[in-house]
C-alpha cells in the first residue's frame, strides 16, 4: 500500500511485469470494494486499485470545492505515471466508471481496455449532487452513511467494511467528489471511444439502473453490455463470481470455473507472503502457469467441498513424499498447519507414507518437517 502528499493511496497485486489493469471506486467506498475480485484478477494483470481523495489512504487534500472528473483523472494518470504504466486497462464503479470513460474520451493513447460497472455517462443534474455537497458540508457523512446500504446493496445484504469507510471518509473531500458528478455530462462524446469496452449493470441498482449502462453501450462503438441479477450499486462487493468472470472475459484472462475464488483460496493455505513471491517471479514464460495453477489447483480442486481442507493436506503430503518434492513438501508443511493439523497428526502422516513409500522417502520427509516445524523463524 502506498501514497504521498500529492498521490493518491494505491494497492498493487499480481506480478509486476505483468499488464497494468486499474481499478476505480465508486464515491463513500475504498480499494476494499474490489477485495473479492482483485486478486483473481492479479493472475495476470499488475492490478492497481485507488483510493478517492478522502477515502481510505488519499489525502482529502487532493481536490476541493468544485472539483470535476476531470481532476480525479489526472490523479489516476499520474498514479500511472508514477508506476510507469504508460498503457493500462480500466474497470471502475460508480465515480469510478465515470474517470473511466473520461480517460477512454479524452486520453485514449493511455488506454488498452475499458469496463465501467454500475456508473453512468451523466448522473440526474446537478442539483441533487450539489445539495448533498452542501448538507454533508454542514453535517458530515454520518446521516448519509446510515442510508449507505439501502443506496448500495440489495436487502438484506451488506459489507459493513464498505459502510464504516463510508462513515470514516473525508467530509470535505467528499462533498468536493459530489460536486465532480453535478458536473459531469460526457454523452455527447461517447461515440468516440475507441477503447473495447464493457457495461455492467446491477439489475436492482436505484442508482444507475440499468438504462444508464444500455444508453452508454448504444452510443460506444462494439461496446458489450452484462446485466446480473442480484446486484445493486456495488456490484464486485455483492456479486463478486458474476464481476470477476465478466471482467475476466473482457481483459482477456481466460474463464474460471464457476463459483469459485482460485487466488484467495490459495492466499488462505500459502499465505500471502508465499503467493507475493510467487507472483513477483511471474514471467511472460510463466504467467499462463500461475494462472492455470490458481484456477484450476485452487479454484477447482482445492475448493471441491468433498474433501476438507484438513483431509487435502494429508493426501498432498504423501504424494509429495512418494515423489521426493521436498521444496513443495516444505510449503505445504507449513499450509497442513494452517489448515489446522496438528505437529502429531502430520507426523503420523509421514510415517504412514513411510510404510508404503518407502524408509527413505520417510527418513528424508522427517528432516523436512523438522526443519520446518522446529524452527519458529522457518516455520
Amino acid at each position: 500500500m502506498t501514497t504521498t502528499a500529492t498521490t493518491l493511496h494505491h494497492v498493487a497485486e499480481g506480478p509486476a511485469t505483468a499488464p497494468v489493469l486499474i481499478l476505480g471506486p465508486s464515491l463513500g467506498t475504498s480499494t476494499a470494494l474490489w477485495d473479492a475480485v482483485a486478486p483473481e484478477l492479479s493472475a495476470a494483470h499488475r492490478v492497481i486499485r485507488w483510493d478517492l481523495p478522502g477515502h481510505g489512504g488519499s489525502p482529502a487534500g487532493l481536490i476541493g470545492p468544485g472539483a470535476t472528473v476531470a481532476d480525479l483523472a489526472r490523479l489516476v494518470l499520474d498514479l500511472a505515471d508514477t508506476l510507469g504504466a504508460d498503457r493500462f486497462s480500466y474497470a471502475g464503479v460508480s465515480l469510478g466508471g465515470a474517470v473511466g470513460l473520461h480517460l477512454a474520451t479524452h486520453h485514449p493513447e493511455r488506454l488498452d481496455r475499458l469496463a465501467v460497472l454500475c456508473s453512468s455517462a451523466h448522473f440526474g443534474g446537478a442539483e441533487p449532487w450539489l445539495a448533498r455537497a452542501a448538507d454533508v458540508r454542514r453535517d458530515g457523512l454520518d446521516r448519509l452513511a446510515d442510508t449507505a446500504e439501502a443506496r448500495w446493496f440489495t436487502s438484506g445484504f451488506t459489507v459493513p467494511r464498505l459502510v464504516e469507510d463510508h462513515r470514516a471518509a473525508d467530509p470535505a473531500a467528499y462533498a468536493a467528489c459530489c460536486d465532480a458528478l453535478a458536473a459531469f455530462d460526457l454523452r455527447d462524446r461517447l461515440a468516440g471511444i475507441s477503447a473495447p469496452t464493457l457495461l455492467i449493470a446491477g439489475r436492482e441498482d436505484p442508482a444507475t439502473p440499468p438504462a444508464h449502462l444500455r444508453e452508454i453501450a448504444d452510443a460506444v462503438p462494439g461496446a458489450a453490455l452484462t446485466e446480473l441479477p442480484g446486484a445493486s450499486h456495488l456490484a464486485p462487493a455483492e456479486q463478486p463470481a458474476a464481476v470477476t468472470a465478466a471482467l475476466r472475459a473482457h481483459f482477456g484472462i481466460g474463464p474460471a470455473p464457476s463459483g469459485t475464488n482460485g487466488m484467495a483460496t490459495r492466499r488462505e493455505v500459502l499465505g500471502d507472503a508465499h503467493v507475493d513471491r510467487a507472483q513477483a517471479r511471474q514471467t511472460p514464460l510463466t504467467a499462463r502457469f500461475q494462472d492455470f495453477i490458481s484456477r484450476y489447483a485452487w479454484g477447482e480442486i482445492w475448493t471441491d467441498p468433498t474433501l476438507s481442507r484438513r483431509e487435502r493436506s494429508l493426501v498432498t503430503l504423501t504424494a509429495l513424499v512418494a515423489h521426493g518434492h521436498h521444496e513443495e513438501l516444505a510449503l505445504h508443511l507449513r499450509a497442513a498447519r494452517r489448515n489446522g493439523l496438528g505437529d502429531a497428526e502430520i507426523a503420523a502422516a509421514l510415517l504412514q507414507a513411510g510404510v508404503y513409500c518407502g524408509v527413505p522417502a520417510a527418513n528424508a520427509a522427517f528432516a523436512v518437517a523438522q526443519r520446518v516445524l522446529e524452527d519458529p523463524e522457518e516455520a
